[in-house]
């Protein structure tokens, strides 16, 4: 016998209609790389995301086919997402930071046929528009006056002009709520990128479990600053739980440094952002320099990369504001785990709290996850024991675009690539990338750790640990760190930081000061050009 329930398919125009019934005047307001602020509602959103759906109409596009965006976080790109996937076609967000023959590798192999495009990367599409076989319309998000005359490339039109010809009178189409929504290619840091192809139906239910309070808690009470890029992972989900819950949302367009930031959280009371260490490295920067304070701030998502619990504790102490620690991937949507404390551990004195906030959390309903053995035999959650750690769930990939990869599941488990513990509690700790971990005299040594107590020294502004050979050892930790501007320390003095924190064959043999470390396309640390860097560096009395 069946629920006697209404069948209704989860499908993402049902979100922004629901922001623009529920929410019409909640709030939306961009940073637009025109340099100013531009301002307006759900309704509006509504309305103009409806116009992108008729303008793709009139180019004939099919159900499925792929709109392509090299787009800042803005009110623009935010109207696509919900004007190409409303109406049945995939919207597909590059991230314009990758070199531009990957660019075009990737919009040739998801078969883009409109690629839009904020003026910024103007320089970009003049480089590869050639090369990009199946684009047959190129959209730049501007005003007709802001668009150059010269610029060679053919069927280019404004933004502005492409939806304000059209209607916003549309009737979103009724289909399969497991039919492709949003293709988000992976960083391709070994090989070519991947592509994680999210449905309606993964994406509904991601909103809703992003929202919860046991993961960032979102409400039409916020105000949520999206600094995390609407390039990486659909700004982490953000665009859609935001029109789930009616939140004021702010998109800060291009200018993500320290005073930016600030200056646009003061300026439109952020309760909640979101974001990679990398960002808030440089906020904190200017406001310890500035002697600044928030005003509204009470927490932040930070992802992306372990954050470095001296900047949790930062926040924490200096600012009053609680740091969600959070984990995922491109293929899972991308949330895994948030770290919220649990009600007994909200009695517990300051440090015993700070070492779980230094964890990934705990999963959020709808993702399981497990760490197994090199036998595939599942460990215990005894906070000690680690293995490489394996999810499932209604919004992990099954498998990657256009099959590439193969077969990636493992007995229906898709398996992350980290190293990981669990806590009788349910707390995930990422030790390391099985990729990163160095082995050393047989000894496992996480490089996330040694991050971590390099990044508590207070001349250490980013640190990164990478393995270099070793004649006895097989492997030994080189430290590579970026000191903070007018901060003097050396070798010696960053390695007598680690006593009594790590056992002593854990300590790194050597420290290399840098002036800056290597960021791949999403912020993350790019240890495969340290290792390539540092190869031949011969430490000391090795």
């Amino acid at each position: 016998m069946l629920g006697l329930m209404q069948d209704q398919p989860l499908l993402i125009s049902q979100l922004i209609e629901f922001a623009a019934r529920h929410h019409p005047d909640g709030a939306i307001v961009s940073r637009r790389v025109e340099g100013d602020i531009h301002r307006y509602t759900y309704r509006d959103a509504a309305a103009r995301s409806r116009r992108v759906a008729n303008a793709l109409d009139r180019l004939g596009l099919g159900f499925s086919d792929r709109v392509a965006t090299l787009a800042w976080n803005g009110y623009r790109h935010f109207e696509l997402y919900y004007g190409v996937s409303g109406s049945g076609r995939v919207v597909h967000t590059i991230n314009p930071r990758l070199a531009p023959d990957q660019v075009a590798w990737i919009a040739n192999h998801a078969e883009d046929k409109v690629l839009c495009f904020d003026m910024t990367f103007l320089p970009i599409v003049k480089a590869i528009w050639s090369k990009c076989t199946t684009v047959a319309t190129w959209v730049a998000l501007c005003d007709p006056a802001a668009l150059p005359g010269d610029t060679g490339i053919p069927n280019l039109v404004a933004y502005e002009a492409w939806i304000g010809a059209e209607s916003d009178r549309y009737e979103w189409p009724v289909f399969d709520e497991r039919s492709a929504a949003a293709l988000c290619y992976t960083s391709g840091t070994t090989g070519n990128p991947k592509g994680a192809l999210y449905s309606h139906r993964s994406t509904i239910l991601h909103a809703y479990g992003e929202a919860l309070p046991d993961a960032i808690s979102l409400s039409a009470r916020d105000s949520v600053l999206a600094v995390v890029p609407m390039f990486h992972v659909n700004a982490w989900g953000l665009p859609y739980s935001a029109a789930m819950t009616g939140c004021k949302l702010v998109l800060p367009g291009a200018s993500l440094d320290g005073k930016s930031v600030y200056e646009l959280m003061e300026a439109e009371k952020v309760t909640l952002s979101a974001g990679v260490p990398t960002v808030w490295l440089g906020l904190l920067t200017y406001m310890k320099q500035q002697g600044l304070t928030f005003s509204s701030m009470q927490r932040t998502v930070i992802g992306g990369s372990a954050c470095p619990p001296a900047m949790i504790r930062t926040f924490r102490e200096d600012y009053g504001v609680t740091v969600l620690h959070a984990w995922g991937m491109t293929e899972m949507s991308p949330l895994g785990t948030v770290c919220n404390l649990k009600l007994n551990q909200l009695a517990a004195d300051r440090e015993s709290q700070y070492a779980v906030m230094a964890k990934q959390g705990r999963a959020v309903y709808g993702v399981d996850m497990k760490i197994v053995d090199g036998n595939g035999e599942e460990l215990p959650w005894d906070g000690e024991s680690t293995g490489d750690l394996l999810v499932k769930g209604p919004w992990v990939v099954s498998g990657y675009f256009k099959g590439e990869g193969g077969q990636v599941l493992r007995d229906g488990w898709f398996p992350t690539g980290d190293v990981a513990s669990i806590d009788p509690d349910g707390f995930l700790q990422i030790t390391d990338r099985s990729k990163d971990v160095i082995k050393s005299g047989g000894e496992w040594i996480s490089s996330i750790d040694i991050e971590n107590i390099a990044m508590a020294h207070p001349a250490v502004a980013m640190a990164a640990c990478i393995a270099v050979p070793h004649p006895k050892w097989d492997e030994r930790p080189l430290l590579v760190v970026v000191r903070k501007p007018g901060a003097e320390a050396t070798p010696a003095e960053i390695l007598g930081f680690f006593e009594g924190k790590v056992a002593k064959w854990q300590v790194p043999d050597d420290v290399v000061f840098v002036d800056s470390i290597p960021l791949g396309a999403t912020g993350k640390m790019q240890k495969m050009k340290l290792r390539e860097q540092f190869r031949e560096h011969r430490l000391p009395g090795a």
